[in-house]
C-alpha cells in the first residue's frame, strides 16, 4: 500500500512513518519542514511542500492508497498561518484525495474542539466550542472532513488528547528538564485535577487500523486517550519517584499563577500559551468507549507509563536533545525565557 503523510517530518509523522515501513508499505512524507533522510536510512520518500499549495500537494497525491493528514499549524504560530494551513490545507488534501480516488483519509483533529468543558468523560456528541483559532480551525476542518465524506470519500476524523513518546519536546523537554535537576514542579492549582495524556505508540497503532480496511463504519469521528490515569498531582509524583532525581510536585493558587503566565505570554517571555495554562487545572478527559468497539482494541500505555517511556528517551538523548535548536514544534526544545528564573529559585 501507498501512504501519504502530511506534516510526516513532525513528532507524530515520524513515528507513523516507522511504524508502517516496517510493514513493508511503500511510504511518503509531506512537509514544509527540513528532512535529514540519512538519519532515517533513507527508506522515505520526501517531498518538501505545503498543504497550501494546490498543485504541489496535487501531485504528491496523486497515486496514493492511504492518505494520513497530520499537517497543522500550532497554537504558538500566527493566526493566519493556523487559519490557512489547518483550514485551506485540509480543504486541499480532501479535494486532491477525491479527485485521485484516495481509499481513505485519516484527518488527525485535536481535543480542543470540545473548548473546556464541564462534563466528563467528553463524549463525540458533545459541543464544539473551540478555544483560540487553533481550536476554531479544527472544528472548521472536521467540517470540511464531513462535506467530503458526502461527496464519496471515506474519511475518519480522530481527536486524541495530547499525546506523547519518544522525540515529543516542546512543553515536555521543559518538564522533563527540570525533574532532571530535581527542582519542585509547580502545578497550577492543587494537582487533583484528571488530566489524560495519550501514548504516541496507542495513537499510531489505532490509525493503523484504521487504514487496513475500508469499512464505512470507519466513516465517523473517534476520541481517543489513555484508558488509566490519575490526577495531575499523582501521575507526576509518578514520574518524580521514578526519576528520583529530588524532584517533587508543589501546588500553587491557580488565580495568580494564571494573571502572571498570563501577563508573561502578553510580554512574550513564557513559552506557555494561553490554552496551556487556562486548562491546567481543569479536567479533561475523553471517553474511549466508542473506538475499541468499533476497533475491538484499547490503548496499552496509562498516563504514568506513557510519561516514565518519554522520561527515559529524553535521558538517553539528553546530549543531542540539548544540541538541537530550540523552536516552537513539537520535536524542538522550546525557549523557557522567563520560566528559567523560576526554576534557580524553586
Amino acid at each position: 500500500m501507498k501512504v501519504l503523510i502530511t506534516g510526516g517530518v513532525g513528532f507524530l509523522g515520524l513515528h507513523l512513518a516507522h511504524y508502517y515501513n516496517k510493514q513493508n508499505h511503500q511510504v511518503s512524507l509531506l512537509d514544509i519542514a527540513d528532512f535529514n533522510p540519512k538519519e532515517f536510512e533513507d527508506v522515505f520518500s520526501f517531498h518538501q511542500t505545503d498543504v497550501r499549495d494546490k498543485e504541489g500537494l496535487d501531485q504528491v497525491i496523486k497515486g496514493q492508497d492511504l492518505v494520513i493528514h497530520a499537517a497543522a499549524a500550532l497554537p504558538l504560530w500566527t493566526k493566519r498561518d493556523i487559519l490557512t494551513t489547518n483550514i485551506d490545507g485540509t480543504r486541499n488534501v480532501l479535494s486532491s484525495s477525491l479527485k485521485h480516488n484516495v481509499q481513505r483519509v485519516i484527518f488527525i483533529s485535536s481535543t480542543a474542539v470540545y473548548g473546556v468543558p464541564e462534563k466528563h468523560p467528553i463524549d463525540e456528541n458533545d459541543p464544539l466550542i473551540g478555544v483560540g483559532p487553533y481550536g476554531e480551525s479544527k472544528i472548521e476542518a472536521e467540517k470540511i472532513c464531513q462535506d467530503h465524506i458526502h461527496k464519496g470519500i471515506n474519511i475518519t476524523i480522530i481527536r486524541p488528547k495530547t499525546f506523547i513518546g519518544t522525540r515529543r519536546l516542546g512543553v515536555f523537554e521543559i518538564l522533563f528538564d527540570w525533574i532532571k535537576d530535581g527542582k519542585k514542579i509547580p502545578v497550577i492549582g492543587n494537582g487533583k485535577n484528571r488530566y489524560q495524556l495519550l501514548d504516541v505508540d496507542d495513537l499510531v497503532e489505532a490509525i493503523y487500523l484504521f487504514g487496513k480496511k475500508n469499512h464505512k463504519k470507519y466513516n465517523d469521528t473517534f476520541n481517543i486517550g489513555a484508558k488509566e490515569f490519575a490526577t495531575v498531582k499523582q501521575d507526576l509524583h509518578k514520574l518524580c519517584e521514578h526519576a528520583g532525581s529530588g524532584a517533587s510536585v508543589l501546588a500553587t493558587p491557580a488565580g495568580p499563577v494564571k494573571a502572571a503566565l498570563a501577563l508573561f505570554d502578553y510580554l512574550g517571555i513564557s513559552p506557555l500559551y494561553k490554552w496551556v495554562y487556562d486548562t491546567a487545572d481543569k479536567d479533561s478527559f475523553v471517553s474511549t468507549e466508542k473506538i475499541e468497539k468499533t476497533l475491538n482494541w484499547s490503548p496499552k500505555y496509562s498516563n504514568q507509563a506513557a510519561l516514565i517511556k518519554a522520561y527515559s528517551w529524553y535521558l538517553d538523548n539528553y546530549e543531542s536533545v540539548k544540541a538541537t535548536n530550540s523552536g516552537v514544534t513539537h520535536t524542538t526544545g522550546w525557549k523557557q525565557g522567563i520560566l528559567k528564573l523560576v526554576k534557580k529559585v524553586l
